[in-house]
């Protein structure tokens, strides 16, 4: 009895140890999930963010939006090329700020979650971008774009048959690895893993960013109206939406609590600042009354919650005004 007990923990340590070393099974389009997606993103990742796409293309005021739109005519040219409906066949985007945050080129990856024709897809890019140059890396071609001027060039990756990644060549490498085990993902990372756990993943768009400390001193010094910003170590926002409004809400934090009283109290500055423009503009007023700013000894968060009107009659008051044209003179 000991001799079969000691065989079957032998055999489970081994498919246990085979397990670990193969591939990671990339999410499936249609049930993904969004922490499914974040756990591809490599190790280095100084931001990140989640776009849940399929539930964003399902609001009717964003089909609305896109059926009236006047480019509305290249899009269905884009379903007929590529086979893919955004509206039914994309649901996830995540992305992820790879390297020094303050860099001039900055190095990153994204990953779509979708369905697709390989095919038909690689037609379109070659057809839109040009001659493509190809690369193998463990198993896996790399199509590269030319490079722009004074832009690193794009790649992109078929990882498997429901996700697509692309960005700088060095961070498309590091996605790769994390998917198939071979280097360790975002969770890993001691700055994110905090700010990971302290967002609002059921949120249709959600992010974080590790703020390197010189980064803000820099900017703060250059302006003086930011120095209660100069401590900021890290940055969380949510976008999300609930029976016609928009969900929004953005937290800063540092490690000094007096620092954050400080942001607190100059936002709210801004916010007063702002009631001379609402008396010329009622919907502005009406927007600034929508925002809320609140500040603890770790934090200072901005939330706002915006009626969809509200936008829609903002950004119709905004648009450039077309300019009058004049009537044409009658000819002698």
């Amino acid at each position: 009895m000991k001799r079969i007990i000691s065989l079957a923990l032998s055999l489970g340590f081994i498919l246990a140890g085979l397990i670990s070393c193969s591939k990671a099974t990339a999410p499936k389009a249609g049930s993904a999930k969004a922490a499914d997606m974040l756990s591809l993103l490599p190790v280095d990742s100084q931001g990140a963010v989640v776009v849940d796409v399929h539930r964003i293309m399902q609001i009717e005021s964003v089909k609305k939006s896109i059926a009236e739109n006047e480019n509305k005519a290249k899009y269905d040219e884009f379903v007929q090329m590529t086979g893919i409906d955004p509206e039914q066949d994309i649901f996830f985007f995540v992305g992820a700020m790879t390297g020094p945050i303050e860099q001039k080129h900055q190095d990153g990856a994204g990953l779509v979650n979708l369905k697709y024709d390989r095919d038909k897809v690689l037609a379109l890019v070659q057809k839109e971008g040009g001659q493509l140059s190809q690369d193998e890396y463990n198993g896996l071609t790399i199509y590269q774009t030319a490079a722009g001027e004074d832009k690193k060039p794009m790649s992109f990756v078929f990882l498997d048959e429901s996700n697509i990644l692309l960005g700088t060549a060095a961070a498309v490498r590091k996605v790769i690895d994390v998917n198939q085990k071979k280097a360790d993902n975002i969770w890993k990372n001691e700055d994110m893993a905090p700010l990971l756990k302290g967002m609002n993943s059921a949120a249709m768009l959600w992010a974080g960013f590790a703020v390197p400390p010189e980064m803000m001193k820099e900017a703060s010094s250059q302006n003086p109206m930011l120095g209660a910003f100069s401590d900021i170590r890290s940055v969380i926002l949510a976008f999300d939406y609930s029976h016609g409004n928009l969900l929004a809400e953005i937290t800063a934090m540092s490690p000094d609590p007096e620092k954050n009283k400080q942001m607190g109290d100059a936002l709210n500055g801004f916010k007063v600042l702002g009631a001379g423009a609402a008396a010329q503009e009622p919907l502005f007023g009406e927007l600034l009354n929508k925002i809320e700013i609140s500040s603890t000894a770790a934090q200072v968060k901005i939330a706002a919650n915006l009626p969809e009107e509200l936008i829609k009659s903002l950004g119709e008051k905004m648009k450039p005004k077309k300019p009058e044209t004049e009537p044409e003179e009658p000819d002698n």
